[in-house]
């Protein structure tokens, strides 16, 4: 072959510039494969999610899956809602939220912990408390800074730390220590990398709590070991018994590296309005919200007033609620010991979190035959961590009739299920 018909014979076997293209771009998987981030492509969808879409297709179901007070707002909250409307409060607040339920807020943190913010510079309002989370961790996390974390716990945390760029430290808690959490194995979770110990307590799903004297070990390790200490209390009115709840922040020595979060959902069933808060040191606080500014601008004006209610009016029915729910505490956890699903006595929040192996079924399988064959929903407990794998989570905030019917059909179901 000459030189030319060589040269002839390479340029009709090559590819144009376009047909290049082409072919890279058939190689490479679809745009909504490659979109996503790394950090949310590694993140699972909740747990929850799916038994909610279940429980969407079904009638007659009694619901133990949700989060939520079945109680409504307290009247005079929602009064001071829709009045706030009729007035015309529709426009933006400061970023920081109004001066009135900060100075309000800052009044209730002082009065029921000891322990004082100033409202001008260390108090944020934001939208719920899970944006306090999700901001604390954004504003303070850079890549690869560890955040050492209990579990099981709240399906949002661990998420919300990938999302800020931290790397999640599990620290284990059982059963038979009452899900208790062991400061020696906090301790023993920290490396040179640990920025920040993130506590959620009472705790969302085990109901457990932390005993003064954990509390206090745990204050020493996040001062010796120079921690921030992220400190979820947004269920903080919701304890039982003897139980007194203390503010992470008022205990010596942690005021300067606490961010301490709540919010009023919970206690003032006021979960649709989106209302929560964040306190912290004035630096850290002014960093928080940049973030805060520049993704929200503001939490709703007519929540922050009904908010400013619920602050300075509805302690009587804060106190109802809590006495209502400590009744539903009891029977569903006595109902539970007697089925012979092992449960330990939750002291805050609203959820019961009996262990379900002696059923012979894994907690999924469990949760889906319940909600299948009884219409009960629960949710599995390795939603919430692995050391929630052989446990379901029940909320006990519904009335105490459904409670007592949903404690018969989950009898039912066990009894069923029991080997021979």
């Amino acid at each position: 072959m000459s030189p030319k018909e060589s040269a002839v014979s390479s340029e009709e076997g090559a590819l144009s510039p376009d047909e290049t293209t082409m072919r890279g771009e058939a190689d490479r998987p679809p745009l909504a494969e490659r979109a996503l981030a790394e950090r949310v492509r590694v993140v699972p969808p909740s747990g929850i999610r799916r038994f909610f879409d279940i429980l969407a297709t079904m009638d007659d179901v009694i619901s133990l899956g949700v989060g939520e007070p079945d109680f409504d707002t307290p009247r005079q909250i929602v009064e001071a809602g829709v009045e706030s409307l009729r007035e015309g409060r529709t426009h933006y607040t400061s970023n920081f939220g109004t001066i009135e339920l900060r100075r309000a807020l800052a009044a209730h943190l002082e009065r029921r912990y000891g322990v004082h913010y100033d409202p001008a510079t260390e108090i944020l309002i934001t939208v719920g408390a899970s944006e306090a989370v999700d901001l604390a961790l954004r504003a303070t996390c850079d890549p690869g800074d560890e955040v050492v974390l209990h579990e099981p716990s709240y399906v949002a945390y661990v998420p919300a730390i990938v999302f800020a760029g931290g790397v999640v430290r599990h620290v284990p808690t059982r059963l038979e220590d009452d899900f208790a959490l062991d400061p020696a194995a906090v301790e023993a979770a920290i490396t040179p990398a640990t920025k920040a110990l993130f506590l959620g307590y009472p705790c969302n799903p085990t109901g457990a709590v932390l005993p003064p004297d954990v509390q206090d070990e745990l204050a020493a390790i996040a001062v010796r070991h120079d921690l921030l200490v992220y400190s979820d209390e947004i269920y903080d009115r919701l304890a039982y018994g003897t139980y007194t709840h203390r503010a992470m922040s008022a205990l010596p020595g942690m005021r300067e590296r606490t961010v301490l979060m709540g919010g009023f959902s919970k206690a003032y069933a006021m979960t649709g309005w989106r209302v929560g808060w964040l306190c912290a040191p004035a630096p850290i606080l002014e960093g928080i919200v940049k973030v805060h500014q520049y993704r929200i601008m503001s939490a709703p004006t007519a929540a922050q007033d009904a908010a400013l209610v619920a602050l300075t009016t509805a302690e009587a029915d804060v106190e109802a609620m809590r006495a209502e729910y400590d009744r539903r505490r009891r029977l569903v956890v006595d109902s539970f010991n007697r089925m012979g699903l092992e449960t330990f006595e939750p002291r805050g929040a609203f959820y019961a979190f009996p262990r379900i192996t002696s059923t012979g079924l894994d907690a999924d399988t469990f949760a889906q035959r319940l909600l299948e064959e009884e219409h009960v929903a629960v949710i599995p407990g390795g939603a919430f961590g692995p050391s929630g794998s052989d446990h379901v989570r029940a909320c006990y905030a519904t009335s105490y009739e459904r409670l007592e019917e949903a404690m018969a059909r989950m009898a039912r179901f066990v009894e069923r299920c029991r080997p021979a």
